[in-house]
C-alpha cells in the first residue's frame, strides 16, 4: 500500500548548529577557529585564509584543516556555503514563495504540520543536551534575576515564557526591544542578571543592541534564535538555535515554543518544591474571585 503520509526530509541543520554541537570533539586549534566563527558568524568567514587565522590566532594550515573537518573540499566551498547561508538570513516574507507554489502537493494543513513537525525534530537533535541543561540551571538560580525579550513576532514568545515563569519563580519580568523603553530599565542590570533574548531572522537591531549593553555591563545573555543566529550570539552565553523554515511566506515559531515550553516544565520540575506554593497561592487568589 503506498505511503501518502511520510514525513517531508528536514532542512539539515546549519554550520553554524553543526559547530556548537561538535566544539567538545575539536582540538584546540579548531576550537578557536570556531569560536572565531560563531562569534561574527557569518561574516568572520569570509575574510581571507591569512586574515582568518591572525583574527584566530592559529595558522593558516590549522584553518584549512577546520574547515576540512567540517567536511568541506576547501576554503572557497567553505566561503560559497556561508553566502548562501547569508542569503538565507535576508529572505524577507515576500522573497520565500511565489504564485507558482500555490496549491502544489498535500493540502495545506496537512503539508503545512508535516514542515513544522520536521523542524520541531530537527530543533531537538540539534541542540547538545548539555547546552539546553546549562540554561535551565541558570534559570532556575532564585539568586538571578530574569529578563524576557524579543522583536516585533517574537515578543510575544518573550511575554508567553515571561507570564509562565513569574509564577513558577521570583525575579521575572518583561523588557520591551526598543531602545526608549529599555534605557531606564538597563541601567540596573548587572552580573547576577540573565536576559532571555528571542530574535529571529530580520533581526531587530534595538534587541541586539539592549543584549549588547546588558552583556557590557556583565549580564548573562540566553539567546533563542534559528539556525544562522542572530547578532546577539556574540554576546550570548547560551544559544539555543530553533528551525523556522516552513511552505510560507512566514517562518514557522513552533520550534522555539517547543523550547521554552520544554524549558519552562524543566525548571518547574527542578523548583518544585518553591514553585508548588507559589502555583497554590495563585490558585487560592483566582478561587476568591471565582
Amino acid at each position: 500500500m503506498r505511503d501518502d503520509h511520510r514525513t517531508p526530509p528536514t532542512d539539515p541543520p546549519s554550520l553554524a548548529e553543526r559547530i556548537r554541537h561538535e566544539m567538545d570533539a575539536f582540538t584546540p586549534s579548531e576550537k578557536r577557529a570556531a569560536h572565531l566563527l560563531l562569534s561574527h558568524y557569518p561574516f568572520a568567514g569570509l575574510d581571507t585564509v591569512a586574515e582568518f587565522a591572525s583574527r584566530a590566532g592559529i595558522s593558516a594550515p590549522s584553518v584549512l584543516r577546520f574547515v576540512t573537518r567540517l567536511g568541506f573540499g576547501g576554503f572557497p566551498d567553505f566561503q560559497k556555503h556561508l553566502r548562501e547561508e547569508l542569503e538565507a538570513q535576508l529572505l524577507s516574507p515576500l522573497a520565500k514563495a511565489g504564485p507558482s507554489d500555490k496549491g502544489q502537493g498535500a493540502p495545506a494543513l496537512a503539508s503545512f504540520a508535516e514542515a513544522v513537525i520536521g523542524n520541531l525534530r530537527a530543533t531537538v537533535e540539534n541542540i547538545a543536551p548539555a547546552e539546553f541543561e546549562a540554561v535551565v540551571a541558570l534559570l532556575s538560580d532564585p539568586r538571578r534575576p530574569i529578563h524576557f525579550t524579543g522583536g516585533r513576532f517574537t515578543g510575544a514568545l518573550a511575554r508567553y515564557a515571561e507570564s509562565h515563569f513569574r509564577i513558577v519563580r521570583s525575579g521575572v519580568d518583561f523588557i520591551e526591544g526598543q531602545p526608549a523603553l529599555w534605557r531606564d530599565r538597563v541601567i540596573e542590570i548587572g552580573r547576577k542578571d540573565v536576559i532571555v533574548a528571542f530574535d529571529i531572522r530580520r533581526y531587530q537591531e534595538d534587541v541586539t543592541a539592549l543584549c549588547e549593553t546588558a552583556a557590557k555591563q556583565g549580564a548573562t545573555i540566553v539567546l533563542l534564535t534559528d539556525p544562522w543566529l542572530s547578532p546577539i550570539a556574540r554576546v550570548a552565553r547560551h544559544v539555543l538555535p530553533a528551525h523556522i523554515v516552513a511552505p510560507s511566506n512566514w517562518d514557522s515559531s513552533a520550534g522555539l515554543l517547543l523550547l521554552t515550553e520544554a524549558l519552562v516544565s524543566a525548571v518547574t520540575k527542578r523548583l518544585w518544591d518553591t514553585a508548588k506554593p507559589r502555583m497554590e497561592a495563585v490558585e487560592r487568589l483566582r478561587n476568591e474571585r471565582s
